[in-house]
Protein backbone atom coordinates (compact mmCIF):
# COMPACT_ATOMS: atom_id res chain seq x y z
CA UNK A 1 0.00 0.00 0.00
CA UNK A 2 1.15 3.55 -0.72
CA UNK A 3 0.56 6.56 1.55
CA UNK A 4 0.12 9.82 -0.33
CA UNK A 5 0.29 13.36 1.02
CA UNK A 6 -1.98 15.52 -1.11
CA UNK A 7 -0.85 19.10 -0.61
CA UNK A 8 -3.66 21.50 0.30
CA UNK A 9 -1.78 24.26 -1.52
CA UNK A 10 -2.54 23.00 -5.01
CA UNK A 11 -3.88 19.44 -4.75
CA UNK A 12 -0.64 17.90 -5.98
CA UNK A 13 0.97 14.74 -4.56
CA UNK A 14 3.67 16.24 -2.37
CA UNK A 15 5.04 13.00 -0.89
CA UNK A 16 4.44 9.30 -1.37
CA UNK A 17 5.67 6.44 0.80
CA UNK A 18 5.31 2.66 0.76
CA UNK A 19 3.89 1.06 3.90
CA UNK A 20 5.64 -1.82 5.63
CA UNK A 21 4.40 -5.34 5.04
CA UNK A 22 3.34 -7.24 8.14
CA UNK A 23 6.52 -9.30 7.94
CA UNK A 24 8.71 -6.19 7.82
CA UNK A 25 6.70 -4.59 10.62
CA UNK A 26 7.17 -7.67 12.81
CA UNK A 27 10.91 -7.55 12.12
CA UNK A 28 11.01 -3.87 13.11
CA UNK A 29 9.28 -4.72 16.40
CA UNK A 30 11.82 -7.46 17.15
CA UNK A 31 14.72 -5.09 16.48
CA UNK A 32 13.17 -2.43 18.69
CA UNK A 33 12.67 -4.81 21.61
CA UNK A 34 16.25 -6.02 21.34
CA UNK A 35 17.66 -2.50 21.15
CA UNK A 36 15.50 -1.26 24.02
CA UNK A 37 17.19 -3.52 26.54
CA UNK A 38 20.61 -2.02 25.82
CA UNK A 39 19.19 1.51 25.64
CA UNK A 40 17.61 1.15 29.08
CA UNK A 41 20.96 0.09 30.54
CA UNK A 42 22.56 3.38 29.52
CA UNK A 43 22.78 6.01 32.25
CA UNK A 44 19.76 8.30 32.28
CA UNK A 45 22.09 11.28 31.94
CA UNK A 46 23.28 9.90 28.61
CA UNK A 47 19.75 9.36 27.33
CA UNK A 48 18.81 12.89 28.36
CA UNK A 49 21.79 14.39 26.55
CA UNK A 50 21.14 12.44 23.35
CA UNK A 51 17.51 13.58 23.29
CA UNK A 52 18.60 17.19 23.84
CA UNK A 53 21.05 16.87 20.94
CA UNK A 54 18.36 15.34 18.74
CA UNK A 55 16.02 18.23 19.49
CA UNK A 56 18.77 20.71 18.62
CA UNK A 57 19.33 18.86 15.34
CA UNK A 58 15.67 19.43 14.47
CA UNK A 59 16.16 23.12 15.20
CA UNK A 60 19.05 23.22 12.74
CA UNK A 61 16.66 21.95 10.05
CA UNK A 62 13.97 24.55 10.73
CA UNK A 63 14.61 26.59 7.57
CA UNK A 64 13.76 23.50 5.50
CA UNK A 65 11.00 22.30 7.81
CA UNK A 66 8.84 25.47 7.68
CA UNK A 67 7.98 25.29 3.96
CA UNK A 68 7.58 21.51 4.25
CA UNK A 69 4.87 22.04 6.86
CA UNK A 70 3.14 24.53 4.56
CA UNK A 71 3.18 22.09 1.68
CA UNK A 72 1.99 19.17 3.81
CA UNK A 73 -0.79 20.73 5.91
CA UNK A 74 -1.12 24.38 4.91
CA UNK A 75 0.18 26.47 7.82
CA UNK A 76 1.55 29.83 6.61
CA UNK A 77 5.34 30.18 6.60
CA UNK A 78 5.06 33.55 8.36
CA UNK A 79 4.56 31.72 11.66
CA UNK A 80 7.96 30.06 11.48
CA UNK A 81 7.17 26.46 12.28
CA UNK A 82 6.95 24.70 15.64
CA UNK A 83 10.48 24.57 17.00
CA UNK A 84 9.77 26.96 19.88
CA UNK A 85 7.12 24.72 21.42
CA UNK A 86 8.92 21.55 20.33
CA UNK A 87 12.07 22.65 22.15
CA UNK A 88 10.18 23.97 25.20
CA UNK A 89 8.37 20.70 25.78
CA UNK A 90 11.34 18.42 25.19
CA UNK A 91 13.64 20.59 27.29
CA UNK A 92 11.25 20.67 30.22
CA UNK A 93 10.85 16.91 30.20
CA UNK A 94 14.63 16.55 30.05
CA UNK A 95 15.02 18.99 32.95
CA UNK A 96 12.71 17.08 35.28
CA UNK A 97 13.59 13.54 34.20
CA UNK A 98 16.04 12.58 36.93
CA UNK A 99 13.72 13.69 39.72
CA UNK A 100 10.57 12.39 38.02
CA UNK A 101 12.06 8.94 37.48
CA UNK A 102 13.98 8.72 40.75
CA UNK A 103 13.24 5.71 42.98
CA UNK A 104 10.94 6.38 45.90
CA UNK A 105 12.76 5.20 49.00
CA UNK A 106 10.36 4.01 51.69
CA UNK A 107 12.91 2.56 54.09
CA UNK A 108 16.63 1.98 54.24
CA UNK A 109 17.35 0.56 57.68
CA UNK A 110 19.36 -2.24 59.24
CA UNK A 111 16.42 -4.55 58.59
CA UNK A 112 14.86 -3.52 55.28
CA UNK A 113 15.41 -1.70 52.05
CA UNK A 114 12.04 -0.83 50.52
CA UNK A 115 11.95 1.06 47.22
CA UNK A 116 9.56 1.80 44.37
CA UNK A 117 11.29 2.18 41.01
CA UNK A 118 9.95 3.45 37.67
CA UNK A 119 10.48 0.85 34.92
CA UNK A 120 10.07 1.61 31.20
CA UNK A 121 7.23 -0.19 29.47
CA UNK A 122 9.52 -1.41 26.67
CA UNK A 123 8.29 -0.52 23.18
CA UNK A 124 6.03 2.53 22.84
CA UNK A 125 3.98 3.21 19.71
CA UNK A 126 3.35 6.91 19.10
CA UNK A 127 0.62 7.70 16.57
CA UNK A 128 0.88 11.45 15.89
CA UNK A 129 -1.50 13.86 14.11
CA UNK A 130 -0.89 16.30 11.28
CA UNK A 131 -2.15 19.57 12.80
CA UNK A 132 0.94 20.28 14.95
CA UNK A 133 3.04 17.43 13.67
CA UNK A 134 6.27 18.14 15.55
CA UNK A 135 4.94 19.39 18.88
CA UNK A 136 2.36 16.62 19.30
CA UNK A 137 4.91 13.92 18.50
CA UNK A 138 7.61 15.21 20.86
CA UNK A 139 5.14 15.24 23.77
CA UNK A 140 5.57 11.48 24.01
CA UNK A 141 8.72 10.74 22.02
CA UNK A 142 11.10 12.74 24.24
CA UNK A 143 9.96 11.42 27.65
CA UNK A 144 9.52 7.88 26.32
CA UNK A 145 13.12 7.75 25.10
CA UNK A 146 14.49 9.43 28.23
CA UNK A 147 12.63 6.91 30.42
CA UNK A 148 14.37 4.04 28.63
CA UNK A 149 11.72 2.95 26.15
CA UNK A 150 12.18 2.25 22.47
CA UNK A 151 9.80 4.22 20.25
CA UNK A 152 8.08 3.53 16.97
CA UNK A 153 6.56 6.68 15.47
CA UNK A 154 3.68 6.34 13.04
CA UNK A 155 2.89 9.80 11.74
CA UNK A 156 -0.26 10.96 9.98
CA UNK A 157 -0.37 10.38 6.23
CA UNK A 158 -0.83 14.13 5.74
CA UNK A 159 2.61 14.82 7.29
CA UNK A 160 4.86 11.88 6.31
CA UNK A 161 8.07 13.92 6.20
CA UNK A 162 7.89 14.81 9.90
CA UNK A 163 8.76 11.36 11.19
CA UNK A 164 11.59 11.11 8.67
CA UNK A 165 12.99 14.43 9.85
CA UNK A 166 12.85 13.33 13.49
CA UNK A 167 14.51 10.01 12.71
CA UNK A 168 17.27 11.72 10.75
CA UNK A 169 17.89 14.17 13.59
CA UNK A 170 17.90 11.61 16.38
CA UNK A 171 20.03 9.10 14.52
CA UNK A 172 22.55 11.79 13.57
CA UNK A 173 23.37 12.44 17.24
CA UNK A 174 23.73 8.78 18.23
CA UNK A 175 20.28 7.54 19.23
CA UNK A 176 20.30 3.99 17.80
CA UNK A 177 18.23 3.43 14.68
CA UNK A 178 16.32 0.55 16.25
CA UNK A 179 15.58 2.51 19.43
CA UNK A 180 13.76 5.23 17.48
CA UNK A 181 12.05 4.07 14.30
CA UNK A 182 9.84 6.07 11.96
CA UNK A 183 7.40 3.64 10.33
CA UNK A 184 4.74 3.82 7.64
CA UNK A 185 1.90 1.45 8.47
CA UNK A 186 -1.58 0.99 7.05
CA UNK A 187 -4.54 0.70 9.42
CA UNK A 188 -4.86 -3.07 9.10
CA UNK A 189 -1.20 -3.70 9.92
CA UNK A 190 -1.34 -1.27 12.84
CA UNK A 191 -4.44 -2.93 14.28
CA UNK A 192 -2.91 -6.38 13.78
CA UNK A 193 0.26 -5.43 15.60
CA UNK A 194 -1.72 -3.98 18.50
CA UNK A 195 -3.96 -7.04 18.73
CA UNK A 196 -0.89 -9.29 18.80
CA UNK A 197 0.67 -7.34 21.69
CA UNK A 198 3.55 -5.94 19.68
CA UNK A 199 3.63 -2.82 21.84
CA UNK A 200 3.82 -2.26 25.58
CA UNK A 201 2.19 1.18 25.50
CA UNK A 202 0.39 3.20 22.82
CA UNK A 203 -0.11 6.95 22.65
CA UNK A 204 -2.62 8.12 20.03
CA UNK A 205 -3.61 11.67 19.16
CA UNK A 206 -6.40 11.97 16.63
CA UNK A 207 -10.12 11.57 16.08
CA UNK A 208 -12.64 9.93 18.36
CA UNK A 209 -13.16 7.28 15.69
CA UNK A 210 -9.45 6.58 15.61
CA UNK A 211 -9.39 6.24 19.39
CA UNK A 212 -12.25 3.77 19.28
CA UNK A 213 -10.36 1.73 16.68
CA UNK A 214 -7.28 1.72 18.93
CA UNK A 215 -9.28 0.52 21.93
CA UNK A 216 -10.95 -2.22 19.88
CA UNK A 217 -7.60 -3.42 18.56
CA UNK A 218 -6.13 -3.46 22.07
CA UNK A 219 -9.15 -5.16 23.68
CA UNK A 220 -8.04 -8.06 25.83
CA UNK A 221 -4.33 -7.34 25.47
CA UNK A 222 -4.09 -5.14 28.59
CA UNK A 223 -1.86 -2.78 26.63
CA UNK A 224 -1.80 0.69 28.16
CA UNK A 225 -3.35 3.45 26.07
CA UNK A 226 -3.02 7.23 26.14
CA UNK A 227 -5.69 8.88 24.01
CA UNK A 228 -6.11 12.54 23.09
CA UNK A 229 -9.13 12.72 20.84
CA UNK A 230 -11.65 15.41 19.90
CA UNK A 231 -12.38 18.76 21.47
CA UNK A 232 -14.95 21.55 21.50
CA UNK A 233 -13.12 23.97 23.76
CA UNK A 234 -15.09 26.91 25.22
CA UNK A 235 -14.20 30.41 26.31
CA UNK A 236 -16.20 32.38 28.87
CA UNK A 237 -15.88 36.19 29.14
CA UNK A 238 -17.13 37.72 32.40
CA UNK A 239 -18.15 41.30 33.07
CA UNK A 240 -14.81 42.24 34.71
CA UNK A 241 -12.67 40.82 31.91
CA UNK A 242 -10.06 42.79 29.99
CA UNK A 243 -12.21 42.86 26.87
CA UNK A 244 -9.52 43.67 24.32
CA UNK A 245 -7.25 40.92 25.63
CA UNK A 246 -10.15 38.45 25.71
CA UNK A 247 -11.16 39.18 22.11
CA UNK A 248 -7.59 39.07 20.79
CA UNK A 249 -6.75 35.79 22.52
CA UNK A 250 -9.99 33.91 22.01
CA UNK A 251 -10.35 34.83 18.34
CA UNK A 252 -6.72 33.95 17.69
CA UNK A 253 -7.38 30.67 19.52
CA UNK A 254 -10.34 30.02 17.25
CA UNK A 255 -8.72 30.94 13.94
CA UNK A 256 -4.97 30.27 14.18
CA UNK A 257 -3.77 27.34 12.05
CA UNK A 258 -7.10 27.61 10.20
CA UNK A 259 -8.81 26.48 13.39
CA UNK A 260 -6.96 23.17 13.33
CA UNK A 261 -5.75 23.18 16.93
CA UNK A 262 -6.38 20.42 19.48
CA UNK A 263 -7.17 23.02 22.14
CA UNK A 264 -8.45 25.70 19.79
CA UNK A 265 -11.49 27.74 20.86
CA UNK A 266 -14.65 26.46 19.13
CA UNK A 267 -17.39 28.17 21.16
CA UNK A 268 -17.47 31.40 23.17
CA UNK A 269 -19.89 32.56 25.87
CA UNK A 270 -19.93 36.28 26.70
CA UNK A 271 -21.74 37.98 29.55
CA UNK A 272 -24.68 40.04 28.25
CA UNK A 273 -23.18 43.46 29.07
CA UNK A 274 -20.10 42.82 26.91
CA UNK A 275 -21.65 40.77 24.12
CA UNK A 276 -22.16 43.45 21.45
CA UNK A 277 -18.72 44.99 22.05
CA UNK A 278 -17.09 41.57 21.88
CA UNK A 279 -18.73 40.78 18.54
CA UNK A 280 -17.78 44.15 17.07
CA UNK A 281 -14.13 43.76 18.02
CA UNK A 282 -14.00 40.12 16.91
CA UNK A 283 -15.43 40.90 13.49
CA UNK A 284 -12.91 43.72 13.02
CA UNK A 285 -10.01 41.36 13.75
CA UNK A 286 -11.15 38.51 11.50
CA UNK A 287 -12.02 40.86 8.64
CA UNK A 288 -8.35 41.82 8.43
CA UNK A 289 -7.11 38.28 7.84
CA UNK A 290 -5.58 37.35 4.49
CA UNK A 291 -6.55 33.93 3.15
CA UNK A 292 -4.07 32.61 0.64
CA UNK A 293 -1.11 30.47 -0.33
CA UNK A 294 0.78 29.61 2.88
CA UNK A 295 4.12 30.07 1.10
CA UNK A 296 3.29 33.79 0.75
CA UNK A 297 4.68 35.70 3.78
CA UNK A 298 1.65 38.01 3.65
CA UNK A 299 -0.81 35.15 4.17
CA UNK A 300 -2.23 35.02 7.70
CA UNK A 301 -4.63 32.09 7.21
CA UNK A 302 -3.82 29.22 4.87
CA UNK A 303 -5.84 26.33 3.50
CA UNK A 304 -7.16 23.56 5.68
CA UNK A 305 -5.15 20.36 5.47
CA UNK A 306 -7.68 18.57 3.28
CA UNK A 307 -10.68 19.51 1.16
CA UNK A 308 -12.91 17.12 3.08
CA UNK A 309 -12.05 18.91 6.35
CA UNK A 310 -13.01 22.24 4.79
CA UNK A 311 -16.22 20.75 3.39
CA UNK A 312 -17.23 19.52 6.87
CA UNK A 313 -16.80 23.01 8.33
CA UNK A 314 -18.75 24.49 5.41
CA UNK A 315 -21.56 22.01 6.05
CA UNK A 316 -21.73 22.83 9.77
CA UNK A 317 -21.73 26.56 9.04
CA UNK A 318 -24.38 26.38 6.32
CA UNK A 319 -26.63 24.20 8.48
CA UNK A 320 -26.36 26.70 11.33
CA UNK A 321 -27.22 29.65 9.06
CA UNK A 322 -30.17 27.73 7.66
CA UNK A 323 -31.39 27.19 11.22
CA UNK A 324 -31.17 30.88 12.09
CA UNK A 325 -27.54 31.66 12.90
CA UNK A 326 -26.15 35.00 11.77
CA UNK A 327 -22.85 35.09 9.83
CA UNK A 328 -20.81 38.22 10.52
CA UNK A 329 -17.85 37.94 8.12
CA UNK A 330 -18.32 39.28 4.58
CA UNK A 331 -17.39 36.62 1.97
CA UNK A 332 -16.24 39.35 -0.44
CA UNK A 333 -13.23 39.91 1.82
CA UNK A 334 -11.99 36.40 1.05
CA UNK A 335 -12.07 35.88 -2.73
CA UNK A 336 -9.82 32.80 -2.56
CA UNK A 337 -12.43 30.80 -0.64
CA UNK A 338 -12.96 27.39 -2.24
CA UNK A 339 -11.66 23.83 -2.03
CA UNK A 340 -9.24 23.46 0.88
CA UNK A 341 -9.13 27.27 1.22
CA UNK A 342 -11.85 28.20 3.69
CA UNK A 343 -12.74 31.72 4.80
CA UNK A 344 -13.08 32.32 8.55
CA UNK A 345 -16.52 32.89 10.00
CA UNK A 346 -18.09 34.19 13.22
CA UNK A 347 -21.64 33.07 14.03
CA UNK A 348 -24.17 34.45 16.51
CA UNK A 349 -27.80 33.48 17.15
CA UNK A 350 -26.46 29.98 17.63
CA UNK A 351 -27.69 27.28 20.01
CA UNK A 352 -26.58 23.89 21.22
CA UNK A 353 -29.12 22.32 18.89
CA UNK A 354 -26.70 23.13 16.05
CA UNK A 355 -23.84 20.85 15.08
CA UNK A 356 -21.47 23.80 14.92
CA UNK A 357 -21.87 24.18 18.71
CA UNK A 358 -21.79 20.47 19.57
CA UNK A 359 -19.58 18.57 17.13
CA UNK A 360 -15.89 19.20 16.62
CA UNK A 361 -15.44 21.66 13.76
CA UNK A 362 -11.62 21.84 13.69
CA UNK A 363 -11.77 24.76 11.32
CA UNK A 364 -11.94 28.59 11.22
CA UNK A 365 -15.48 29.03 12.52
CA UNK A 366 -16.66 29.98 16.00
CA UNK A 367 -20.11 30.34 17.49
CA UNK A 368 -20.63 33.05 20.12
CA UNK A 369 -23.52 33.15 22.61
CA UNK A 370 -24.64 35.67 25.22
CA UNK A 371 -25.10 34.41 28.80
CA UNK A 372 -26.67 36.09 31.82
CA UNK A 373 -24.47 34.67 34.60
CA UNK A 374 -21.88 32.10 35.69
CA UNK A 375 -24.48 29.40 36.25
CA UNK A 376 -25.69 29.57 32.66
CA UNK A 377 -22.12 29.65 31.34
CA UNK A 378 -21.12 26.57 33.38
CA UNK A 379 -24.19 24.68 32.17
CA UNK A 380 -23.37 25.45 28.52
CA UNK A 381 -19.67 24.72 28.92
CA UNK A 382 -20.46 21.28 30.35
CA UNK A 383 -23.11 20.57 27.71
CA UNK A 384 -20.57 18.81 25.52
CA UNK A 385 -19.27 15.34 24.85
CA UNK A 386 -15.73 16.70 24.98
CA UNK A 387 -13.47 18.00 27.73
CA UNK A 388 -9.98 19.18 26.85
CA UNK A 389 -9.59 22.85 27.89
CA UNK A 390 -11.69 25.85 28.87
CA UNK A 391 -10.67 29.52 28.93
CA UNK A 392 -12.07 31.85 31.63
CA UNK A 393 -11.75 35.63 31.43
CA UNK A 394 -12.01 37.60 34.67
CA UNK A 395 -9.85 39.60 37.05
CA UNK A 396 -11.08 37.52 39.99
CA UNK A 397 -8.86 34.48 40.56
CA UNK A 398 -11.09 33.00 43.26
CA UNK A 399 -14.14 33.27 41.01
CA UNK A 400 -12.25 31.62 38.17
CA UNK A 401 -11.11 28.75 40.38
CA UNK A 402 -14.61 28.24 41.76
CA UNK A 403 -15.97 28.03 38.21
CA UNK A 404 -13.07 25.79 37.17
CA UNK A 405 -13.98 23.33 39.92
CA UNK A 406 -17.38 22.87 38.27
CA UNK A 407 -16.15 22.51 34.69
CA UNK A 408 -15.75 19.07 33.13
CA UNK A 409 -12.42 19.45 31.37
CA UNK A 410 -8.76 18.49 31.53
CA UNK A 411 -7.27 21.99 31.77
CA UNK A 412 -8.74 25.34 32.77
CA UNK A 413 -7.04 28.57 31.68
CA UNK A 414 -7.60 32.01 33.19
CA UNK A 415 -6.89 34.94 30.87
CA UNK A 416 -5.16 32.83 28.25
CA UNK A 417 -6.05 30.01 25.86
CA UNK A 418 -4.72 27.53 23.33
CA UNK A 419 -1.46 26.82 25.13
CA UNK A 420 0.19 23.65 26.38
CA UNK A 421 2.21 24.10 29.58
CA UNK A 422 4.71 21.22 29.78
CA UNK A 423 4.85 21.47 33.58
CA UNK A 424 1.14 20.63 33.80
CA UNK A 425 -0.44 17.33 32.83
CA UNK A 426 -1.96 17.45 29.34
CA UNK A 427 -5.15 15.46 29.73
CA UNK A 428 -8.83 15.36 28.92
CA UNK A 429 -12.10 13.75 29.96
CA UNK A 430 -15.24 12.38 28.32
CA UNK A 431 -14.82 11.78 24.56
CA UNK A 432 -11.58 13.77 24.55
CA UNK A 433 -9.84 10.67 25.84
CA UNK A 434 -7.86 9.39 28.79
CA UNK A 435 -4.39 9.34 30.23
CA UNK A 436 -2.02 12.28 30.44
CA UNK A 437 1.13 13.56 28.81
CA UNK A 438 4.00 15.83 29.83
CA UNK A 439 4.74 16.89 33.45
CA UNK A 440 5.84 14.32 36.01
CA UNK A 441 2.59 12.45 35.31
CA UNK A 442 3.70 11.95 31.71
CA UNK A 443 6.69 10.01 32.99
CA UNK A 444 4.46 7.96 35.25
CA UNK A 445 2.32 6.98 32.28
CA UNK A 446 5.36 5.97 30.21
CA UNK A 447 6.73 3.72 32.94
CA UNK A 448 5.37 1.20 35.42
CA UNK A 449 6.01 1.06 39.16
CA UNK A 450 8.06 -1.84 40.48
CA UNK A 451 8.39 -2.47 44.21
CA UNK A 452 11.51 -3.86 45.94
CA UNK A 453 11.07 -5.31 49.44
CA UNK A 454 14.55 -6.37 50.53
CA UNK A 455 15.01 -7.93 53.95
CA UNK A 456 18.58 -7.76 55.21
CA UNK A 457 20.31 -10.53 57.11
Amino acid sequence: MTIKCISPIDGSVYAERQTLSRRDADAAVIRANTAQKEWNMRPIEERIELVRLGVAAIGAMNKEIVPEIAWQMGRPVRYGGEFGGFNERASYMADIAIDALAPIEIENSNEFNRIIKRIPHGLVLVVAPWNYPYMTAINTVAPALIAGNAVMLKHASQTPLVGERMAKAFHSVGIPRDVFQNVFLDHATTSGLISDRAFNFINFTGSVGGGIAMEKAAAGTFTGLGLELGGKDPGYVMEDANLDAAVDTLIDGAMFNSGQCCCGIERIYVIESLFESFIEKAVAIVSQYKLGNPLDPETTIGPMANIRFADEVRAQTQEAIKDGAKAHIDPSLFPMDGGAYLMPQILTNVSHNMRVMREESFGPVVGIMSVKDDEEAIKLINDSNFGLTASLWTEDTQRAEAIADKIETGTVFMNRADYLDPALCWTGCKDTGRGGGLSIIGYHNLTRPKSYHLKKG
